[in-house]
């Protein structure tokens, strides 16, 4: 049953960034349903121990992403659409889903960073951003973070669609 569950979380990340590819904003009536309808099928299907799977995956999932969100890496929508792939996928293949997509993410932002002449950039940027987090903890960087227009940024919907479909690829050809 795992996998058509990961197809279902597939479809949903694939949606999630059509949306970040085209506007750089993942709906919210998205995410919210995605997650709501997640919860209830698995709920439905598993009973009490697929809801409590859905909703443990749920939060390890948008938790993670909430510590990048919080540090101005990444926004909102990123957090909520990986949080209703996470209730999809379940305890089974959440962290599964976590490195795919964490592997896609860094493809991606190679991929930007070349077509956008910015490594250099970026590299100092990075050497930026360590020093204040060290010094700071988890807050923004009132220069460098996701909300600054003229940096680079990775609409990481797609990076979130990519590993979710690679783990659903996965788990069709491992049976």
């Amino acid at each position: 049953m795992d996998k058509y569950f990961l197809i279902c979380a597939a479809v949903v990340a694939t949606v999630g960034a059509i949306h970040d590819a085209r506007s750089r904003i993942i709906p919210n009536r998205l995410t919210f349903t995605a997650l709501a309808v997640g919860l209830a099928v698995r709920a439905a299907i598993a009973g009490w121990p697929g809801l409590g799977s859905a909703i443990v995956a749920a939060l390890i999932a948008g938790g993670f992403f909430f510590l990048f969100f919080l540090a101005g890496g990444m926004g909102g929508g990123d957090v909520k659409l990986m949080s209703a792939v996470g209730a999809w996928v379940g305890t089974g293949q959440v962290i599964s889903v976590l490195v795919a997509a964490a592997i896609a993410g860094g493809f991606l932002a190679v991929f930007y960073l070349i077509k956008d002449g910015s490594i250099g950039h970026t590299i100092r940027n990075t050497a930026v951003l360590l020093r204040h987090h060290i010094t700071s903890g988890i807050s923004p960087h009132p220069e460098i973070n996701v909300q600054q227009a003229n940096l680079t940024r990775v609409p990481f919907g797609l990076a979130i669609a990519l590993g979710t479909l690679f783990c659903a690829g996965s788990a069709f050809l491992r049976r």
